[in-house]
């Protein structure tokens, strides 16, 4: 983070929010550029392909104030690493089949240059593989790693390996990374190694990873050891508390391996004289939005962004052979940087008491609660939990104060937390998305306070922001769609881009589609 603001790079970003709803309301439904703008100079060697899942402008920004809030500075002197960056441009995120696009349809646009339906995992809509530019690195030489704070085989790390016709094959997508001959997975962890879901279990994921030479690093300490002379390398942290990915940030503890130390030792591993490849996934940012959980938003972002910022460490040591290229595949959450009930008003340091996520607040306190308290559940019994674990107080004035009205919310909603029935009706999905009523409630009168807001429990189809840093930047400024993201990296990398749908290695012609 930076106390100083930059004004050349605060004003692109300035100039691109202010341009962004004249350029939607102008875009087309399919909101592609007619020529995309390419790179023809000496090809980059270290690449860095940095995607926030979720992450759209107000993620970012909503970031840069809490930090400012939480460290005492002023409102909008604070910007993030890739906030930043010299290169601030517009993307748009639709799928070939819906407007609102879903992750595995937005990182196939990301990773192969190409529109595809919703669910599908690098193939386009007649189900054909689409090359990967991690393939394409491959194929040139490069050393290939593939991060993710979520599971590894989860939709946008998978669509930089595996083609498979939809993301819930887990199985057959864990298979297809055993086979990829990547050099570095690391993250979370497997969804489902042994086939007990799948339909056509093809065997032990992790007895095919280690047939085909990689080696499995769940420990911290030996993680922290590995030198390049190990090879090929699945890691992933030792505690995956929810969907085998990592914690939360806001729930890290010192046994944890960050998002930032897989990406440092990633670049440790990769490094060599050919160059590498490496795409690393802030997944969770979009499970906390989904959630509605702001601060877990944020510190996931800010997880995020540290990351980004080893990948700046090595650029400066390459600055002439190095480039980052940092975007979103959608953003989630529909969020507000504004609420009714504040007007103007926003305090982002009344979210800094939130010690934990909205999941360890649900599967610890709320669980056992649940079990303990089966005929005798009383919402006093709650009120100490809440102060605690997010700062919100039963009592007297100020910024924490719960008001008469915001404990009414709270009970009502504990009472549906402990109803012990399915909520199913459209009024009580508007409400609480499908998650644990009272925790959601806590989290937006929380968020509330602070002046955010939230539309949706889903994505949203607003443009996001793409930013870049390193060799042939500038080609990322202005507006153009998620395929184009892909194939002006492409060309970074010396692959010849010919034409839509169409892409060269040189003067080899790769078939995109078989």
């Amino acid at each position: 983070m930076k106390g100083k603001k930059v004004f050349n790079k605060r004003l692109i970003r300035l100039v691109v929010l202010a341009l962004s709803s004249a350029v939607i309301l102008a875009a087309t439904s399919t909101a592609t550029c007619a020529q995309s703008q390419l790179y023809t100079g000496m090809p980059a060697k270290y690449v860095f392909y940095f995607i926030g899942d979720g992450l759209g402008q107000p993620q970012r920004t909503a970031a840069e104030e809490y930090y400012a809030a939480k460290t005492g500075m002023k409102p909008g002197s604070q910007s993030l690493k890739m906030g930043d960056f010299p290169a601030q441009g517009l993307t748009s995120t639709h799928a070939n089949n819906r407007f609102i696009t879903g992750s595995a349809a937005a990182a196939t646009a990301l990773a192969c240059g190409y529109k595809t339906n919703i669910d599908y995992i690098a193939v386009d809509p007649q189900f054909r593989p689409l090359k990967t530019i991690a393939e394409m690195a491959k194929d040139r030489g490069m050393k290939v790693g593939i991060i993710s704070s979520v599971s590894i085989d989860h939709a946008t790390p998978a669509c930089f390996y595996a083609h498979q016709p939809n993301r819930s094959l887990y199985h057959e997508i864990e298979h297809d990374l055993a086979g990829s001959g990547f050099d570095y997975f690391a993250g979370g962890g497997f969804k489902d190694p042994t086939g007990k879901k799948s339909k056509k279990p093809l065997g032990d994921v992790f007895a095919a990873a280690k047939k085909n030479g990689y080696s499995i690093v769940t420990d911290r300490k030996a993680f922290m050891a590995l030198t390049p002379a190990i090879g090929k390398v699945i890691a992933y942290n030792s505690t995956l508390p929810d969907g085998k990915a990592l914690p939360y940030q806001l729930d890290n503890t010192h046994n944890d391996i960050t998002l930032a130390e897989f990406t440092s030792k990633g670049i440790e591993l990769l490094d060599n004289r050919k160059g590498f490849f490496m795409m690393v996934e802030g997944g969770k940012i979009d499970w906390a939005c989904h959630a509605n959980d702001a601060v877990s938003a944020i510190m996931d972002t800010l997880a995020f962004d540290d990351a980004i910022g080893e990948a700046l460490d090595f650029y400066s040591m390459h600055p002439k052979e190095t480039i980052i290229v940092v975007t979103g595949d959608h953003e989630c959450g529909g969020l507000a940087l504004g609420f009714a009930g504040t007007k103007y008003d926003t305090s982002f340091d009344v979210l800094k008491k939130q010690s934990l996520s909205f999941q360890k607040f649900t599967d610890e306190f709320m669980a056992e609660y649940k079990k303990t308290h089966t005929s005798n559940a009383d919402f006093n019994d709650i009120l100490p939990e809440i102060e605690r674990s997010f700062g919100l107080t039963a009592g007297g004035n100020g910024s924490f104060a719960l008001a008469n009205y915001e404990l009414g919310e709270l009970e009502k909603a504990f009472e549906q937390s402990m109803s012990r029935v399915e909520i199913k009706s459209p009024v009580d999905y508007v409400l609480y998305g499908g998650y644990d009523p009272l925790t959601v409630k806590i989290t937006h009168i929380l968020n509330r306070k602070a002046g955010l807001a939230w539309t949706s429990y889903s994505h949203t189809g607003v443009p996001v922001i793409t930013s870049a840093k390193g060799v042939g930047e500038d080609i990322f400024n202005g507006y153009y769609d998620n395929t184009d993201v892909a194939r002006k990296l492409m060309s970074i990398m010396g692959i010849k881009v010919e034409a839509e749908n169409t892409v060269t290695d040189q003067s080899q012609k790769i078939a995109m589609a078989q």
